[in-house]
């Protein structure tokens, strides 16, 4: 196939998908995500907003400097403070590009920017410029296209392309289209549009009709060749198109689609858990491609045909996205540079010596309790360590639980209060609350408790337990994950880890609705 059948993978898990409520990630996790990402072959990362915050600034710094495979780009509004500072964010990038947007919906128009349609379509061109004069790659977006007036599109796009634009997304903001409806829309703008054949057409749907990956082919099927995605669908609201889900749809049906991506298909699985450990956002057993349940067969009649020749009940092979058997036969003799090796394989190369040795001792300790160490074990050792870089106001020392039927549970810890140690107790209906209400008798948060999620991370019952905690106090939201063998231990750090991320202090996020 030729250049002009290749599909652009443009993942903003950084940017979009940290938007959900409680997502939000460290400058040190956004790394191992984009180091991932770039493993992947992802054609252009979006890694954040950079005049959200110095963090946000810093993160995308860190992105531009570090990642020399994939393009690097950062998001900005239409106004020049926003796209000044993701071009000096994006200064070290190897490749670059600023993304710069504006509302181009009659409800967004004038509810929202408060501007005439003439005005937008000045401030676009005015910010396209800009954003062209400081970086040679410049996409520009209609923010809520799917509710915006086609000749109104064709003429903001036309102006935008003359003002340098080399990518246009017709982002589906709110999830509002219909997979014929979108894809022609998507026909029309390159047929009406006299430039269109000098930049190339992006999508971005999200989910809350369910139809965000239908909506994305279907606009591949009319001409798009860029794609904005997330892995796991993560993002705001219901989510964005899944990465996983649109490259393997490409890939599977290259019959009917006849278009390709660049991305190495065999590490989507390892990208998947790697954003859902960090983000503490589990996958669903029966999610396609990547969930537990997405290669299993039950029906006698579908494990008989199976056996017999794999294509009678599966569509793609399982190894095909990095589903294996990968597990490392290690245990509490092995050594160092075997546990680095097997941590590079699965892509995980962003430790210093300091963090290297954390993880190397969580490892042998995990060893005394379980025989078999998996992949997945790695992933939640160094995302376990990793955590403790988060300012720790809170750690956990020590902890005693008892639990007896007919009794009230009762829970006695030590936590380390800035490095104070101080003894807490606590009573509840069970354990994981005795165990909460001793922490909140010394830590006082005042924060309420929206979520409490336990996952096992392997099979059998020597499996860690993963469990995330989410924690919202004055409009804040922030998710705490903590694992371990033992399901209390594994939940009070969570709650803890949730309290430190707590302590760090809000991001002020100038975005008023995504892309």
């Amino acid at each position: 196939m030729s250049n002009n059948d290749r599909v652009i993978i443009f993942d903003t898990t950084l940017r979009d998908g940290e938007q959900s409520p409680g997502a939000s990630m460290t400058g040190e996790e956004k790394l191992r995500i984009a180091k991932a990402l770039e493993r992947l072959k992802v054609d252009v990362i979006e890694a954040g907003f950079a005049i959200a915050s110095p963090g946000d600034f810093a993160a995308v710094k860190a992105v531009a400097d570090n990642i020399k495979d994939s393009t690097v780009c950062s998001l900005a509004r239409a106004v020049d403070a926003d796209i000044e500072r993701a071009s000096e964010a994006l200064a070290g990038a190897n490749s670059g590009r600023i993304h710069t947007f504006i509302a181009t919906s009659p409800i967004h128009m004038q509810y929202k920017l408060r501007m005439q349609p003439d005005q937008v379509i000045e401030q676009a061109v005015r910010a396209v410029t800009k954003a062209r004069n400081l970086c040679a790659d410049v996409e520009f977006s209609c923010e809520d296209a799917g509710r915006s007036e086609i000749d109104f599109l064709c003429r903001i796009i036309e102006a935008a392309i003359d003002a340098g634009a080399r990518t246009i997304n017709i982002p589906d903001t709110v999830g509002y289209a219909i997979p014929h409806q979108y894809a022609d829309m998507i026909r029309q703008l390159l047929e009406r549009i006299p430039n269109a054949d000098k930049a190339v057409f992006s999508v971005h749907c999200h989910n809350d009709l369910g139809l965000a990956v239908a909506n994305s082919l279907a606009a591949v099927v009319a001409g798009a060749r860029q794609v904005e995605c997330t892995i796991n669908g993560l993002g705001e609201r219901a989510g964005n198109a899944a990465l996983e889900e649109v490259v393997m749809a490409i890939k599977t049906r290259q019959d009917l689609l006849k278009v390709h991506t660049r991305i190495e298909t065999e590490h989507i699985l390892s990208a998947s858990r790697l954003v859902s450990g960090i983000t503490g956002f589990p996958v669903q057993p029966n999610k396609a491609i990547v969930g537990a349940n997405a290669f299993a067969h039950e029906s006698g009649i579908h494990q008989d045909g199976v056996l017999k020749h794999r294509e009678t009940y599966e569509i793609m092979s399982a190894q095909s996205v990095g589903w294996n058997a990968n597990k490392m036969v290690m245990g509490k003799h092995s050594g160092r540079a075997a546990f680095r090796s097997r941590l590079e394989e699965l892509g995980i190369v962003l430790l210093a010596e300091g963090e290297l040795n954390a993880a190397f001792a969580r490892f042998k300790e995990l060893a005394d309790k379980k025989h078999e160490i998996f992949d997945e074990d790695l992933q939640s050792l160094v995302s376990d360590a990793l955590a403790e870089d988060v300012q720790e106001h809170f750690k956990l020392v020590a902890l005693d639980v008892a639990s007896k039927t007919g009794q009230v549970p009762d829970a006695k810890l030590v936590l380390s209060v800035d490095g104070q140690e101080q003894p807490a107790s606590g009573q509840g209906s069970g354990p994981v609350d005795a165990t909460f209400k001793a922490i909140e008798s010394v830590a006082n948060s005042g924060a309420t408790l929206q979520l409490y999620s336990v996952n096992a991370i392997t099979k059998g019952t020597d499996s860690q337990g993963e469990v995330t905690v989410r924690l919202e106090k004055g409009g804040r939201i922030v998710n705490g994950n903590g694992a371990d063998t033992d399901i209390v231990v594994a939940s009070a750090k969570a709650y803890l880890n949730a309290l430190n991320l707590m302590k760090i202090g809000a991001k002020a996020h100038p975005q008023v609705s995504g892309v």
